[in-house]
């Protein structure tokens, strides 16, 4: 049986840089760099080919930045290049990253024509003033049109961001947000609370950034999760809902610690037993210079720990008898006493299958995986 594996390919050009964004992307790149990108990106994808001769690729995600700012010939190219050069599944989920006003109509009856099947389109709000507070350039108006287009030109897998703990956000305006967006039937809404990184603006702007306090946070959590569940839309994941049979696969790769390939600056792979970075270094790649930044062969412990840290994030959990049969040992053994404690809280349950996480754990999970796991070594 062959081996199944995810690529991402990084596409990191953009309009403008939102002010949370830590994302490696480039606003306003000319022409001629767009086009030396896509032309290394198709070398890099061609070389690394010969390695994944034994495995079937299941999933293409090309992430960003804006994919759909590439000119439609070289971002069909780019794919053209996938296909050709590795053994894709026959129902090979391929997915474009996208935001509002960028693609249109046409463009994406050519990507649909090409292969790609789901897009995701960064919404982030649906209200003008919190996605001028984010630095957003599009408003929902542009949102709904590049939606509506993607529809007409046949997508019938399409996911859409939506935030909370904007600035000055109320738990009112984001639940009326989930309507708005839950009223036009995507698939998918991944709902992610604004994380304020170091570097961006908004981490340079300190206590002068005014945001949703603790209570209002947490409201937004809870009442948003049973908001689109109402629309029809279950939690699979800590910030992901879907309607049944349209969870991301490429995004479950990284949460069920499977393969994936990363090609562009900034992306990362885990493949062959090593994991391994690019640095940003946009100018290097497009020279063909190796921008790979850091390898490591994690030990079975990590990959315990790792394991353990990202299918926690999943609704499902767990799975005991998977533990088993990946590392050879019983989860209850090494992990579950440690469980059992945040089990007596409401915050972790055992299943039949294994251990997993309730919404209230969910909510603290992270705190909680930083006492049970060790990253030590």
């Amino acid at each position: 049986m062959r081996k199944t594996l995810g690529l991402y390919i990084h596409i990191p050009f953009c309009r403008s840089k939102c002010l949370y964004c830590d994302f490696c992307s480039f606003p306003r790149a000319d022409g001629e760099t767009v086009e030396a990108y896509a032309k290394a990106l198709c070398r890099d994808l061609a070389r690394r080919s010969a390695e994944c001769d034994e495995y079937t690729v299941d999933t293409v995600y090309f992430g960003g930045g804006t994919p759909t700012l590439l000119p439609i010939g070289l971002l069909t190219k780019i794919l053209d290049i996938v296909a050709g050069c590795y053994h894709l599944a026959t129902d090979t989920e391929i997915t474009a990253e996208c935001n509002p006003a960028t693609g249109g109509l046409e463009y994406f009856a050519e990507m649909r024509r090409s292969g790609f099947n789901r897009l995701s389109i960064g919404l982030q709000s649906t209200h003008a003033e919190e996605l001028r507070a984010l630095g957003h350039i599009n408003s929902f108006a542009d949102f709904e049109k590049t939606f509506s287009e993607a529809r007409a030109a046949g997508f019938h897998n399409i996911s859409a961001d939506l935030m909370s703990g904007i600035p000055h956000q109320t738990a009112e305006r984001y639940l009326a947000s989930i309507d708005r967006l839950a009223a036009l039937l995507p698939e998918h809404i991944s709902a992610y609370g604004l994380t304020v990184e170091e570097g961006t603006p908004f981490g340079k702007m300190g206590d002068r950034l005014i945001l949703p306090d603790e209570d209002t946070a947490r409201q937004m959590y809870f009442e948003g999760i049973e908001r689109l569940a109402s629309h029809g839309y279950g939690q699979y994941e800590i910030s992901n809902f879907a309607r049944a049979g349209y969870e991301s696969r490429h995004n479950l790769k990284y949460w069920n610690c499977d393969e994936y390939l990363g090609f562009g600056p900034a992306a990362y792979s885990d493949f062959g037993g090593d994991r391994f970075g690019n640095s940003r270094d946009l100018a290097a790649y497009i020279e063909g210079v190796s921008i790979e930044c850091d390898r490591e062969t994690p030990t079975r412990s990590q990959r315990m720990n790792e394991y353990v840290m990202l299918r926690m994030r999943l609704s499902e959990g767990v799975s005991a008898i998977e533990f088993q049969r990946r590392f050879g040992c019983s989860f209850d053994e090494v992990f579950g006493k440690r469980l059992e404690v945040y089990a007596k809280h409401g915050l972790a349950e055992r299943s039949h299958s294994g251990w997993h996480f309730t919404k209230e754990g969910f909510y603290v999970s992270n705190a909680i995986l930083s006492e049970i796991l060790d990253f030590s070594e």
